[in-house]
């Protein structure tokens, strides 16, 4: 493999990791990149974009000539260098044979189209802090021009008044877990409201006051959704009030509920 530098069809300079021994038979040529952390990726995609010759497009490579090349993987605790593949016994495993879904021959080299190539694949779960990838060469005409690697991410939500941080998936794709159906659900505290996915005040006019109950309203139970005014002749004089009591001269029964009036 070499590195060269180039342009592509649109004149833009891009680099390349090229290979072409296609006359030679038994061709076992490795390029392999430095090490990539995983984060906190369990499951990664690897996203090839490349270019690939028509063999029947080369003279004299019928017999020699692959179309094919193959991407390793090999999990690691630490940067392992860039020497051998497989250094000290531990061998890389497989992702795939790639395959070009469209070839370039000697008359798009002249009219330079590159016919890029693009191939995604997926890898894991992995349990190590990273790992090298790889690429054999067994004879083709190809030339690597990119390589992104990345692991999907839920964004963080806000569902009920749950908060869920930003989660890395575990594959690309799942079932619905056992319990899809929502069998419960968050609140707000006595003295609070919810509006959307917070807990604040009631609404009045100009919009939603920024905290709780305000005084006036209160709320006993977080089984209530919404502030109450206080009961006729009770007043609640803070915010995030729970109960009203009532005005002088007022009183209500100790076995009267919260929302009764006093008397």
């Amino acid at each position: 493999w070499e590195e060269i530098s180039g342009v592509d069809e649109h004149d833009r300079p891009i680099r390349t990791y090229q290979v072409c021994n296609v006359l030679e038979p038994n061709q076992d040529n490795w390029l392999q990149t430095g090490w990539i952390s995983r984060g906190r990726g369990q499951r990664i995609f690897v996203e090839l974009q490349f270019t690939l010759r028509d063999c029947s497009s080369i003279p004299g490579a019928a017999g020699t000539c692959k179309e094919t090349f193959n991407v390793y993987y090999l999990e690691t605790e630490a940067d392992l260098g860039r020497g051998h593949p497989h250094p000290g016994g531990s061998r890389p495993r497989k992702i795939d044979t790639i395959a070009a879904d469209e070839s370039f021959t000697q008359g798009d080299l002249g009219e330079r189209k590159m016919k890029l190539n693009t191939e995604v694949r997926e890898i894991g779960p992995l349990s190590r802090r990273g790992f090298h990838l790889a690429f054999q060469d067994v004879g083709a005409c190809v030339a690597l021009v990119s390589v992104r690697v990345y692991y999907k991410q839920c964004r963080a939500t806000v569902r009920g008044l749950a908060a869920f941080p930003a989660t890395a998936a575990e594959s690309a794709f799942s079932t619905l877990v056992e319990w899809l159906v929502p069998v419960g659900r968050c609140s707000c505290s006595a003295g609070f409201q919810e509006r959307g996915d917070i807990c604040e005040g009631i609404q009045r006019t100009g919009g939603f006051l920024p905290a709780a109950c305000p005084p006036g309203f209160y709320k006993v139970s977080p089984r209530r959704p919404l502030c109450s005014p206080c009961p006729e002749h009770s007043r609640a004089l803070e915010n995030a009030s729970t109960f009203c009591v009532c005005q002088d001269s007022y009183a209500r029964s100790p076995s009267d509920p919260p929302s009764a009036s006093c008397t």
